[in-house]
């Protein structure tokens, strides 16, 4: 049975249908909107990403259309939408709601085919002219992404290649390949992100312009680095697009604290085993999803606490006769993390998670010997998922065994949660009923107390303040 409402086909306004909850896909949305256009007189076709996902089997992450409609006439087609880029010839139109999404509306954007003036800013056209088809595709960044399809004809228009490219597993930019980089310099990380996401080689001339270009990125805005890196990071082949980044020369002005790691030896200084980018990347190709609590996807801030884990060694490099030391590494690590991750203008979440793992990311090598106290709180905050497959990652790269990864495993499996995190002994409270005044000694005394108490040695609330007493007196 389809899903597509026969009252929309019996609409003679599509918008009036819209605000009704309707069992309907983004897909069948994006086609009755061409379909709209079309019986209006005007030429609509699916344009860019989702022609490339569609020809590759893939789901579009979302629809956007092309047509020779002015944005004026858009707006009076369709009652539910919204401007938010007429002057570039763009407007969102609003459809129904979409169950499958909470009842957020499905939209889909619907753009002018037009040509692009000049980029002063290096991210957006001075000015545009509305145009054809074949002048629309050719602004575009590569060809795969510069495709037209129309989903009532089934017809491709392509006047780029990009069919040919795509079936070749070629990323070419359109056209001067340096002049698309120099309209917007985050089409080199975009490069970087596309290759990665289709396993595509780099077409020679782009990947010439890219690095010419790749320097310059400092002008594009940190939230849209971070947005590509976010896309980057989450990809499961995470570890060709770092390589792509250092090949196009962007680990330079994105990440300039890992330059050190392109010649710092790893291993005994007689018999180094590679520079520590290539620990660096190993780690990266070994990390796996958290399996603790749930399985899970390599999140972002995962992905990038692994570039990131070795990031203080550099500043604190030192060199005995039988190997290089890094002491206190992480530490520095954590605090290089949060300047980069302010930098990028991450979220607090994204920063303080990874700075956490990057601190962390040795912490439990040691795991089956450490004391209950060092260990419990560890193994039972948030993160402690993403920290285990860190973990994994960096023991795997460097050649050693996972039996401190496998015992936390264990120990959060067989231990009920109570013992691993017990409600407070005493509180502050109870020290207050015991006649003591608030004032430095309390952290100290409930902190001791917490600590025998994770330690298997304080039972009870009584236990707890016997503690206390024994400690007050000396």
């Amino acid at each position: 049975m389809s899903r597509r409402p026969a009252l929309l086909n019996r609409s003679s306004n599509l918008a009036d249908a819209f605000p009704i909850l309707l069992s309907m896909t983004e897909r069948e949305f994006a086609t009755d909107v061409v379909r709209k256009l079309q019986k209006a007189g005007f030429r609509a076709l699916w344009a860019g990403g989702c022609v490339r996902d569609e020809l590759l089997g893939l789901t579009p992450q979302d629809y956007d259309i092309a047509t020779d409609a002015h944005p004026e006439q858009v707006q009076h087609l369709f009652r539910r939408c919204i401007a938010i880029g007429a002057s570039f010839g763009v407007i969102e139109v609003i459809g129904p709601r979409d169950p499958d999404r909470g009842g957020e509306h499905l939209t889909v954007e619907v753009a002018t085919f037009r040509s692009d003036g000049t980029y002063s800013d290096g991210r957006r056209p001075d000015t545009v002219v509305f145009s054809s088809p074949e002048d629309d595709a050719r602004r575009r960044d590569f060809t795969i992404n510069g495709m037209f399809f129309d989903p009532i004809t089934r017809e491709l228009h392509d006047f780029v290649g990009g069919r040919a490219d795509l079936d070749a597993k070629i990323l070419r930019a359109i056209g001067n390949a340096t002049e698309r980089f120099t309209e917007d310099k985050l089409r080199v990380l975009r490069a970087v992100r596309i290759a990665t996401r289709f396993g595509l080689e780099i077409d020679p001339p782009t990947l010439a312009a890219g690095k010419q270009i790749a320097p310059l990125i400092a002008v594009v805005s940190a939230e849209r680095i971070a947005e590509e890196l976010r896309k980057l990071f989450t990809h499961q082949h995470r570890g060709r697009g770092v390589r792509l980044l250092r090949e196009f020369g962007l680990v330079e002005p994105i990440f300039p604290e890992l330059v050190p790691a392109f010649t710092l030896p790893q291993g005994p200084p007689a018999a180094p085993t590679g520079s520590l980018w290539d620990h660096t990347l190993a780690v990266i190709d070994r990390l796996e999803p958290p399996t603790w609590p749930r399985e899970e996807p390599v999140s972002f801030v995962l992905g990038f606490a692994a570039l990131l884990h070795d990031v203080g060694k550099p500043r604190v490099v030192g060199r005995t006769t039988d190997r290089y030391t890094f002491h206190g590494h992480e530490h520095i690590g954590r605090e290089m993390t949060e300047k980069i991750t302010d930098r990028l203008r991450l979220s607090t979440a994204e920063k303080v998670r990874t700075a956490w793992l990057v601190e962390k990311h040795q912490y439990l090598a040691v795991a089956p010997t450490m004391r209950p106290s060092r260990l419990k709180p560890i193994l039972i905050h948030p993160g402690i998922g993403e920290l285990l497959a860190l973990h994994r990652a960096d023991a795997l790269a460097s050649g050693r065994g996972l039996e401190h990864v496998e015992f936390c495993e264990r120990v959060l499996r067989e231990t009920p949660p109570e013992e691993l995190n017990p409600p407070p002994a005493i509180t502050g409270e109870d020290l207050i009923t015991r006649g003591l005044t608030p004032g430095p000694d309390f952290k100290r005394l409930l902190d001791a107390v917490r600590v025998a108490q994770l330690e298997g040695q304080v039972k009870s609330k009584e236990d707890g303040l016997r503690l206390v007493e024994e400690l007050m007196r000396g």
